[in-house]
């Protein structure tokens, strides 16, 4: 445990670190603009390319193991959104948000720097292709669902353009095609390129995290109801159970592939979850307490897990 703790401190260090400077230097969401865009655009899709093109090709086709770890996803996903449509009496709108609170984590942001930093290079498949293949499923369901809501008033045509415009120009998707590409064909990569790929990797993680420590830091976080909590201990606790039970039903799966999931589906609710709330006007204060909550919880769960793998109980 103290193997781990000492790995994850600097992890949520950066964090913290991001989430002080933001409250000291007292500056607007908006000064924050460039960073992501060099998170999103550059540093992430540099690192997916580097990861998956640098995987001989064979194991860059385990479309089963995708299909297992997208099942335990949305069977968590369509149990929330029942629960709080048929139980709860909610919207459609606010069921799909709640449903996406508790299915969807930070895989993008958080996913690969602490995969990554605790199972080492050999978890960076799975990780591409898990950040890789949910946030398109992620991308073709939120505006689906908003549709049958009513948040959506484009005509059907221009719903689906604008999906799988979405979806194919994504910089993570496209940059693990790419990657994709390269391992597919054996290309070398030119020395002067891989440097500047190697550049922009080792940049993704630092400022991901202090990144997403300044958003916590400017979003307001309130509304702490029972159902936030509900669904905060799904996330952090029901999710990666699910994931680990139906890749074990499954079998024949990589070790450090089922460990490599079972990680990503216990970090904190996703960013993207408030700024998918925020576009549609639903839910907004509670998406933005979820993400608060769930990353300060997972101070506390996310090394119980870690070290339930490491001694070899899952």
């Amino acid at each position: 445990m103290t193997a781990i703790l000492a790995l994850l401190i600097p992890f949520f260090g950066l964090i913290l670190i991001g989430f002080i400077a933001a409250r000291v230097s007292r500056q607007g969401v908006e000064a924050l603009g460039w960073m992501n865009v060099f998170v999103v655009y550059c540093a992430l899709p540099a690192l997916f390319f580097k990861l998956v093109s640098q995987t001989p090709v064979e194991e860059l086709t385990r479309l089963d193991f995708i299909a297992a770890q997208l099942a335990a996803v949305y069977l968590v996903f369509v149990v929330i959104f029942a629960i709080a449509r048929l139980g709860n009496r909610q919207s459609v709108g606010e069921a799909t948000m709640q449903a996406f609170g508790g299915a969807y984590g930070n895989i993008g942001y958080m996913g690969p720097s602490l995969t990554l930093l605790v199972l080492g290079q050999t978890a960076a498949v799975p990780v591409a292709l898990i950040v890789c293949f949910e946030n398109a499923l992620h991308f073709i369901v939120a505006p689906a669902l908003m549709s049958l809501s009513g948040g959506e008033r484009r005509s059907a045509m221009a719903l689906t353009l604008d999906i799988f415009r979405r979806v194919a120009l994504h910089p993570f998707i496209v940059s693990t095609v790419m990657g994709f590409i390269v391992a597919a064909s054996g290309t070398a990569i030119p020395v002067p390129l891989a440097r500047l790929v190697d550049y922009l990797a080792q940049a993704a993680a630092p400022c991901a995290l202090f990144a997403m420590g300044v958003t916590l830091a400017l979003r307001p976080a309130r509304n702490f109801s029972a159902d936030l909590f509900f669904i905060a201990g799904t996330k952090l606790l029901v999710l990666p159970l699910v994931v680990c039970l139906i890749l074990g039903v499954i079998g024949g799966m990589n070790e450090v592939w089922v460990h490599a999931a079972i990680v990503l589906a216990a970090l904190p609710t996703a960013t993207n979850v408030f700024v998918i709330s925020q576009h549609y006007g639903i839910w907004e204060q509670q998406a933005s307490s979820l993400v608060l909550v769930t990353t300060l919880l997972s101070i506390l769960t996310l090394p119980v897990i870690l070290y339930l793998i490491s001694a070899g109980f899952i």
